[in-house]
């Protein structure tokens, strides 16, 4: 009876430290991703600020509250930092570009379906600056690939949508209009994000009447 109790002691002690070995890795697993985040908001910071080519390691560790020791306990450089939010900036970026060219939007009076789709689009922007930076100032292929790619997924979703509206106009056509709104988004979007408060807010309302104005007589 005394092993037996010797035995049930030593079980009921190890249940604890079991227990306990169990979250440690979780635990260590929450706090590293915890700290990825950290230096991935840094990084946004510094990229946006500095441009991605007069970025570094120090700056991003500074930025975010760290040694540089720590920052490369998680990234071997800068590249693998802006590789890392590039990839999460374009899901998300997909996410939100999913949720713009929605069906129900066709439905919609041409300027309510500019707003639906529109609004979306320029949120996530004005959002995550970096990503206006790294998709196009990193010249890292892999983000560049990616970007590149999602652009065309785009487009062709917007032709897609133009091809409902003018059922009777050459794909050719459809494709030059396509094209024609991607530059006008482009460029009011770049205008957009120079700008804050007020100003930008005019010249969301800018970029939709010139896009309004330009598909109106198409599709009217």
């Amino acid at each position: 009876m005394g092993g037996s109790a010797h035995s049930a002691s030593d079980t009921g002690s190890a249940r604890p430290e079991a227990a306990a070995g169990a979250t440690r890795p979780r635990r260590r697993q929450a706090r590293g991703e915890a700290r990825i985040t950290q230096l991935l908001k840094a990084a946004a910071n510094v990229f946006c600020t500095n441009g991605y080519t007069a970025a570094s390691t120090n700056a991003i560790a500074r930025e975010a509250g760290v040694s540089p020791g720590t920052l490369y306990q998680f990234f071997p450089n800068k590249e693998a930092i802006a590789v890392e939010l590039g990839d999460q900036l374009l899901n998300r970026w997909r996410e939100t570009y999913g949720a713009a060219f929605l069906p129900d939007h066709l439905t919609l009076p041409l300027d309510r379906m500019l707003d639906a789709t529109l609004d979306p689009l320029i949120a996530f922007n004005c959002e995550n600056p970096a990503f206006t930076v790294l998709m196009h100032g990193s010249e890292i292929p892999g983000i560049t690939q990616g970007h590149d790619a999602l652009h065309m997924t785009m487009l062709d979703r917007v032709e897609a949508i133009l091809g409902d509206y003018l059922p009777d106009t050459p794909p050719a056509q459809i494709t030059r209009i396509a094209n024609m709104i991607f530059i006008l988004f482009k460029g009011g979007l770049d205008l957009i994000m120079a700008h804050e408060g007020d100003e930008r807010d005019a010249y969301i309302r800018e970029l939709k009447t010139a896009l309004l104005r330009y598909l109106e007589p198409l599709v009217c």
